[in-house]
């Protein structure tokens, strides 16, 4: 029944392996710098380890964000993201898959009556917007730099042509570590608080926690949706939002990795701490308004001519659509789970504080029982 259940989040992969991860090789294969077969084998392999090695840091936050704690919620609330995100997907729209399933579990807690974690709900929105402005400046001071130094270096055409291959490749494998790290919290992270998947050990080799074999699940469906249907999406980020040379392609995808590394790394937040800096929040955060900040910061690097606006408002436009309609659906398709399938999508936390309670009344009735008994106040007193 477990993989009935997983089969939303397999879902919420896959839409997420079509949309976010393909912006990783997007401006790659827009400007037909990478092949995309040879794109989607790398995105698919590196996803795959960075969403195994590095996932928990973000799902952390997701986590406190709202706990999903029955497994028939989990699988609601991922059907409902990845419903919407598919439904973007299919506009050609690179949305966010962050907003998606924040959105689902804010329908989950106002669905269940749970509270909803303020703090983690402010950290993760307020990065809807650093996110692409800080993807923005990278890309904008980066390119003035390679504008300024690259002239300098002398390289024949084909040689710097060879150069421009070899670093979108290196850089799209850190950005595909990096998307796993960060977004596989977004297909699987709701699934942490329910699942019943114990340690898998590869003989002497490793052990992967149960965490982590969800966390190997996700990445696989994630790998499977870059292979299948992300080209479209490839298309509109590396060629409809600004016409990008293959130097500012690289430099849009180096701008988006180190972003998406900033904010699923916990050695650097370890890091921050140890030497008494305020440390960079743990979330997770979206790939596609990375990659859309980065194309915009080079657009403004050469004077902002050539933004196809038009397109851009219309990214934009689902950024917030994304969230609203994937609460709606989430609280509208738990009402059905819970009341058509009666299957339990919310286990009510214990009462700790009355059960203790109960136990104190309970002791102070067992001390007056004894003390009104003649008898073993007799007994007592002859100890």
């Amino acid at each position: 029944m477990i993989w009935f259940f997983l089969l939303s989040g397999i879902f919420l992969g896959w839409s997420l392996g079509a949309n976010d991860a393909a912006n990783i090789f997007g401006t790659a294969v827009g400007t037909r710098m990478i092949k995309f077969r040879t794109a989607a084998l790398i995105g698919s392999v590196f996803v795959i380890i960075g969403a195994v090695i590095s996932g928990a840091g973000a799902s952390h936050t997701l986590g406190k964000l709202g706990a999903v704690n029955a497994i028939a919620g989990s699988f609601t609330v991922a059907l409902a993201a990845a419903a919407t995100v598919a439904w973007m997907t299919r506009l050609s729209l690179p949305v966010s898959t962050t907003q998606a399933i924040v959105g689902a579990i804010i329908g989950w807690n106002l669905f269940t009556g749970s509270p909803t974690d303020f703090d983690s709900l402010t950290k993760i929105i307020s990065t809807w917007v650093i996110c692409p402005l800080l993807t923005a400046v990278f890309a904008f001071v980066m390119y003035k730099l390679a504008a300024r130094w690259l002239p300098k270096l002398n390289a024949h055409l084909l040689r710097q042509d060879a150069y421009t291959r070899i670093g979108l490749l290196l850089i799209g494998a850190f950005g595909s570590y990096s998307l796993g790290a960060n977004n596989i919290a977004n297909v699987m992270g709701v699934f942490v608080p329910a699942h019943p998947f114990g340690d898998l050990a590869f003989g002497s080799l490793f052990t992967l926690s149960g965490t982590q074999v969800l966390f190997l699940i996700g990445g696989l469906a994630i790998a499977t949706g870059i292979y299948t249907y992300s080209k479209r999406v490839m298309l509109t980020v590396g060629n409809d939002i600004f016409k990008l040379t293959p130097v500012a392609a690289l430099i849009v995808v180096l701008a988006e990795s180190l972003v998406l590394f900033i904010f699923a790394s916990k050695s650097l937040e370890h890091f921050l701490i140890s030497h008494g800096i305020p440390p960079i929040p743990l979330v997770p955060v979206s790939s596609s308004q990375a990659v859309v900040g980065g194309v915009v910061g080079i657009a403004f690097a050469r004077s902002a001519r050539g933004i196809n606006y038009k397109v851009l408002l219309k990214i934009a436009s689902g950024w917030v659509t994304t969230p609203l309609a994937a609460a709606v659906l989430s609280f509208v398709s738990l009402f059905f789970v819970q009341n058509v399938f009666n299957l339990t999508v919310y286990n009510p936390p214990a009462k700790s504080a009355q059960i203790k309670n109960e136990k104190i009344i309970k002791i102070e009735n067992t001390k007056n029982v004894l003390s009104d008994n003649p008898e073993i106040n007799s007994k007592q007193n002859n100890y």
